[in-house]
């Protein structure tokens, strides 16, 4: 039996961050294992795929405090603009740095790439193990550590376990942890694509009848798109020729690109909240998509988990005698309470009104985005959640 101080069960964003920030923060005193099912290389690892995701403008502020950044910004496409608009209808605001005084209102990032710097900082790393591939078969809680058995036989102790294993997370699982379920009845197609335009920094997120539509800037002029549809609407166009996919998607984007030219392998996902009401137990905390998987509108989710697992760092520093100690723990859930429901509140909401064509919510969704453009304290919470400056 090999001994650690914290098992991190999972390695994708959530885990990789959380090892490497704990050993920042903790002047390297703690020996980290990272459990993870998958090499990393995107076209195996669930986590570091060939999808893109939005740092949030706090989120990067978050990982500078971490020494995690400087690797990570060579291959971050800056967000400088952030176009917000109903399909057919004038309600429409925008969001731009130079009005906010700040770089960027955020930044895109392939999933793959970070896999890889984060496997190499993490190879380099002497105070962390990582165990891949490898996955945990078995858990067990005792009153001073926790002790896991691995599907390689190999057998491990720690004080702490932290579940960052995902929205299904066998951890999580495996100690009978709640988790409730909403189905937005929406599925993901995930694809890049080249528009005639240059992005210049643009996002857009466009709300139609079915869901919204969004496109984040990437390097080499893409956009990473992310439509959301009903099951049997996403089945029918991931099933279309390029040709008739680039012209559906056309006609619910629109034309604020120029002529969406060319897209790449289309992928999809269903669209379920997935949330656990606690987050902390005996010898055992969870972060990231095993905490709340969300609904991609507004790009809340990844940014969300990283501030359970800046909190949660912050916590387990204070107590590195013992990391288990369920005081601090209670305390790292006590923190994302207000966090965490506040946010995925505003995502809900947000899927309802802005996912259906009912005249009256169409009218007042397009009043409040029109106020929102015309009256700048009316966007301020919406900005702040954009922006990830938030109270956690």
């Amino acid at each position: 039996m090999k001994q650690y101080d914290v098992i991190i069960s999972g390695g994708a964003m959530a885990g990789a961050t959380l090892a490497l920030a704990l050993d920042q923060k903790t002047s390297g005193a703690l020996s980290i294992a990272v459990v993870e099912a998958y090499k990393t290389d995107h076209a195996q690892h669930p986590g570091f795929d060939a999808r893109a995701i939005a740092l949030s403008h706090g989120t990067v502020e978050t990982l500078k405090q971490f020494e995690l950044w400087e690797d990570i910004q060579g291959v971050a496409t800056a967000i400088e603009h952030i176009h917000v608009s109903d399909r057919g209808h004038a309600g429409m605001t925008e969001i731009a740095c130079d009005d906010l005084a700040v770089g960027a209102l955020g930044y895109v990032v392939e999933l793959a790439d970070v896999g890889r710097i984060y496997d190499q900082r993490i190879q380099a790393n002497d105070n962390i193990d990582l165990l891949c591939p490898d996955s945990i078969v078995d858990l067990r809680r005792f009153e001073d550590r926790v002790e896991v058995k691995l599907n390689s036989q190999k057998v491990l102790s720690a004080k702490l376990i932290v579940a960052a294993d995902g929205a299904f997370s066998p951890c999580c699982d495996a100690i009978n942890l709640p988790q409730e379920q909403t189905d937005f009845e929406q599925v993901a197609v995930i694809a890049n694509v080249v528009c005639q335009e240059a992005h210049q920094g643009r996002a857009f997120e466009r709300f139609t009848a079915t869901g919204p539509v969004a496109l984040l800037p990437m390097s080499d002029d893409r956009m990473s798109l992310v439509w959301c549809l009903p099951p049997d609407e996403a089945d029918e166009v991931l099933k279309l020729a390029d040709s008739e996919f680039l012209q559906r998607l056309q006609s619910s984007f629109g034309w604020r690109l120029g002529a969406i030219n060319a897209a790449g392998e289309r992928s999809s996902y269903p669209l379920i909240l997935r949330y656990r009401p606690q987050i902390v137990s005996h010898r055992f905390a969870v972060v990231g998509n095993a905490a709340q998987a969300l609904h991609p509108i507004a790009g809340q989710g990844f940014n969300l988990g990283i501030r359970d697992v800046a909190s949660l760092v912050e916590e387990l520093a204070q107590q590195v005698a013992d990391l288990g100690q369920y005081r601090g723990l209670s305390s790292y859930q006590a923190r994302r309470r207000e966090d965490r429901t506040a946010t995925i509140e505003l995502t809900s909401s947000l899927v309802r009104l802005f996912s259906n064509d009912w005249w009256p919510t169409r009218l007042g969704r397009n009043a409040g985005l029109f106020c929102a453009d015309v009256l700048p304290p009316l966007k301020q919470p919406l900005l702040n959640r954009t922006l990830g400056l938030v109270e956690r």
